[in-house]
């Protein structure tokens, strides 16, 4: 009887979850081994296992080939066998939950507001709740950071270099080996900025533990104690995934960690208000460590979410509005938890991160150095993309070569420690070989700088009061004249770069009317080991971002740029030439990096402005920007798409991208039926329940379509779909099983206590997989059930998409991605189904090969070269 309803071909069927295992030996053997695969999870797939220590053995492309880590934005990424395999164990979501009749009843029941009030509600407290942990991470990151420089700076007053470096390093290494430790050893998957994973969830991709409370507490504190020993990272990242977190924890009330489940707001426990919240908890993690709301509902639209509404942009900028304020509220009372008796009064100096005062005017000249800023800001941040990712690669290598798993997690742990110790005793002793430099300004409206000065009045050249003496004299101040103020006092400029917080050292850099603070030696000097350090710490086993760090990178090359120009053609503070500031070129030398690396575009440009406050700079800002954007893309992938890559997450793009022989293809010149996966296995409305067993047991197939028998000729029409996980279900729901005999007679009503409900169908996972996996083999091998079937009726998702064979491919991706599909059915003109699509047939590897399949197989019948599909340069997709 199974071989009536199952139709199936293991080897060409590639649903979602495609790879079914294959096991050898006796009966009894294979028997065991399945139930031990399926005992795992509850499906026949072995879920991914830990990024970090993941290794492909089967790669042997050359350092850059293209492809791989080396690849343009029109270059579709190569996997290998390996890495396709453990693209096929993820499993994908559908963006809007199933529509089926237990759906329908339950939504029945759901309060409806006219005017989303609770939405808005929602929106509010989730922003709220990000904001308060915004501040905490901020103050304890400061606070561990005072604690540290304070006293080794004491020490190097003190002549005391030994203990200085001493008590840094031990200092930075017990918080490193805390940070470092709780994710390695307690949740693995806290580890990173968390982006690339939050990305591919809300593209449709289901990644495990990366919304759990264990996660969160993890992530939190692993921040906290790596950004504030002075680990070269930021915490921008772990704050996006934080932010996720709580949107996606506080929307639907729920732990299953803590085993809590609240009667409340159960409407919003659907698929699409859940990815609803994280993209808006995410935006709002932006908002709160930049304190740029309208930053942070860029960042979410343009790089994290895949799915948007114009109602959605209002609702998420107001849980951006939210956060911002809280924690612009909270800031204002307190710095480093002392109250500061000044609770609502939002200084600038604390709601601008860095905050500039003093704008330039822009002149026309200005856009050919912000050109070559551009220029150099997509090719530093093509190169750290590869860098990063070789590291990456590298670390598995390495660990792979280390068999036992205690041995791996001890590599894991003494990494970061290294960068540490590396990174203090660089800070400490480096500023030692550069000689102490003296304060300068110009005594006059006009003239040379003059060593010596502090400030005058009558010119705005000067250099920053804030800057660190390290070993020099601090000397005394006094004044000349009503408008001259002198010293002969020097400082540090290689210490005022790599002493404090990341921020302090960019806002250094961002400093206008400070010509002259900083010189080509200290710069050349720390731009190298910053751009090796973060692109090396920041793919360690911590929780940390690199935003501040590319801050400071971009900032760097763009203030030598802004020197540059000061040698070649003066000091000029006003007239025609006074936009010649090395502060601006630093600051849009960040936004080329930031843009070079991320290939964001507005939100970078915003990001930057509200950062800073210089709406003055907007233009040369955007132009550093776009070209940044042009020049990478030539190179790279951005770089969280290229870790998706690298982590074998399977993501979507906006726009399908395949090149075939070095030339773009039109995909509106291929049919659905060109890269359908077929025959397809199906189930019937009414389905044998050892039919159903033998099905999940032989297959891992996230989803099946649904077919029905009628009209004259008695063929198989498509009726819907079901997924894996809702067959499970119901398969361990006994009551719902009767006689075959009583299929005409049976009659299936929602009042029917049987029926299952919508928030046992509503689950991510199965709680219980043992106990699904014994069940599902007693069906198989217990006679009682050969005769039971099951009325599949009321839980077949009745708005399932079918498409017909020769819908247009560019028509089908389109319809996939903006839906959030599954799963998507081919049919014929009868309505019966041929084929199906999966997220998997439409990534750029799939369809790149399934594509040239059909070239060469029209080559084979037309006896010549058919390359009708794939357009020429001018004819992109």
């Amino acid at each position: 009887m199974a071989n009536e309803y199952i139709r199936m071909d293991q080897e060409n069927t590639a649903m979602d979850g495609d790879v079914t295992p294959t096991v050898r030996g006796s009966s009894t053997t294979v028997t065991n081994r399945m139930k031990k695969v399926l005992g795992k999870s509850g499906t026949m797939n072995d879920q991914p296992s830990d990024d970090s220590t993941r290794y492909h053995t089967d790669d042997e492309y050359s350092f850059l080939a293209a492809g791989r880590d080396y690849e343009s934005m029109n270059t579709t990424h190569k996997y290998t066998d390996q890495e396709r395999l453990t693209l096929a164990a993820y499993e994908s979501l559908d963006y809007l939950p199933s529509h089926n009749d237990i759906y329908k009843k339950w939504i029945k029941h759901q309060r409806i507001s006219s005017y989303q009030l609770d939405v808005w509600a929602l929106m509010g407290f989730i922003g709220f709740t990000i904001g308060v942990i915004g501040f905490l991470l901020h103050q304890l990151i400061e606070k561990i950071a005072d604690v540290k420089w304070e006293i080794t700076q004491k020490y190097i007053e003190d002549g005391e270099f030994s203990l200085a470096c001493l008590f840094a390093t031990g200092y930075s290494v017990a918080f490193i080996i805390f940070s470092a430790g709780i994710v390695i050893y307690l949740r693995p998957c806290a580890g990173g900025s968390g982006i690339p994973e939050i990305t591919g969830f809300l593209n449709g991709t289901n990644v495990r533990h990366i919304f759990n409370i264990k996660t969160m507490v993890v992530k939190f504190f692993s921040c906290v104690t790596c950004v504030g020993c002075g680990l070269p990272v930021g915490p921008e990242g772990p704050m996006i995934h934080l932010g996720a977190l709580v949107g996606a924890g506080l929307s639907q009330f729920r732990s299953e960690t803590l085993g809590i489940k609240l009667p409340i707001l159960e409407k919003f426990r659907t698929s699409e208000a859940r990815r609803n919240f994280i993209s808006a908890g995410a935006a709002a993690g932006v908002a709160s460590a930049f304190g740029a709301p309208v930053g942070g509902l860029l960042f979410s639209m343009e790089e994290v979410s895949s799915f948007w509404t114009v109602t959605l942009s209002w609702q998420i900028f107001f849980c951006c509005i939210v956060s911002t304020f809280t924690t612009d509220l909270f800031n204002s009372a307190f710095m480093d938890f002392d109250y500061t008796g000044s609770f609502g009064k939002f200084k600038t100096n604390r709601y601008i991160l860095f905050e500039i005062d003093q704008g330039v005017d822009v002149n026309i000249v200005m856009f050919l150095p912000t050109l070559i800023i551009g220029i150099i800001g997509g090719l530093l941040g093509a190169a750290f993309t590869i860098l990063n990712l070789k590291i990456t690669r590298f670390r598995k290598t390495v660990l792979y070569k280390v068999k036992r798993d205690w041995a791996q997690k001890l590599i894991k742990l003494l990494e970061p420690c290294l960068i540490m110790v590396i990174v203090t005793i660089f800070s400490i002793l480096i500023p030692a070989a550069f000689t102490c430099t003296q304060f300068t300004c110009i005594e006059g409206q006009t003239g040379d700088a003059v060593k010596g000065c502090f400030n005058d009045t009558r010119n705005a050249l000067h250099v920053d009061e804030y800057v660190i003496r390290y070993t020099c004299p601090q000397g005394t101040i006094w004044r000349s004249s009503n408008t001259t103020v002198l010293t002969n006092g020097t400082y540090n400029e290689v210490a005022s770069l790599l002493f404090g917080t990341l921020e302090d050292a960019v806002t250094f850099l961002f400093s206008r009317d400070t010509h002259l603070e900083f010189n080509y030696p200290a710069l050349f000097s720390v731009l190298p080991f910053y751009f090796i350090a973060v692109s090396w710490a920041c793919s360690t086993a911590v929780a940390c971002g690199a935003l501040v760090p590319m801050l400071m990178v971009g900032a760097i090359y763009g203030r030598i740029v802004g020197r540059l120009m000061v040698s070649m053609f003066g000091l000029h503070q006003t007239g025609y030439w006074e936009w010649m500031d090395p502060g601006a070129f630093a600051l849009i030398g960040a936004a080329s990096f930031f843009g070079g690396v991320t290939r964001l575009t507005l939100a970078t440009t915003v990001i930057m402005m509200e950062l800073t406050n210089d709406v003055q700079v907007l233009l040369p800002v955007m132009v550093s920007v776009m070209v940044a954007k042009w020049v990478g893309d030539f190179f790279t992938h951005p770089i969280y798409h290229a870790l998706l890559e690298l982590k074998c997450i399977p993501f979507l793009d906006p726009e399908p991208r395949v090149t075939i022989d070095k030339k773009m293809v039109n995909l509106e010149l291929f049919q659905a039926a060109d890269i359908m996966s077929h025959p397809v296995v199906t189930v019937q409305t009414h389905e044998h329940v050892q039919t159903l067993a033998q099905l999940m047991t032989d297959s891992s197939h996230g989803g099946f379509p649904v077919i029905k028998k009628g009209g004259s000729d008695d063929e198989e029409h498509f009726y819907g779909m079901i997924t894996r996980l809702e067959l499970t279900v119901i398969m361990m729901n006994e009551d719902l099983f009767f006689p075959a005999a009583e299929i005409n007679d049976h009659y299936s009503s929602p009042d029917d206590p049987s029926w299952i409900e919508f928030d046992q169908l509503n689950i991510h996972k199965v709680q219980n997989p043992e106990e699904i996996s014994d069940k599902l083999f007693k069906y198989l091998h217990d006679s009682k059930y050969k005769d039971l079937v099951i009325d599949l009726n009321p839980y077949i998702n009745q708005s399932a998409l079918a498409i017909p064979e020769k819908f247009s491919l560019k028509r089908t991706y389109v319809i996939f991605r903006t839906l959030g599909l599954r799963h998507l059915t081919v049919i014929d003109n009868n309505n019966i189904v041929k084929g199906i699509i999966t997220r998997k047939d439409l990534m750029g590897f799939s369809l790149q090969e399934r594509l040239t399949n059909r070239l060469i197989l029209n080559h084979t019948l037309n006896g010549r070269v058919e390359m009708t599909p794939v357009a020429s340069d001018s004819n992109f997709v």
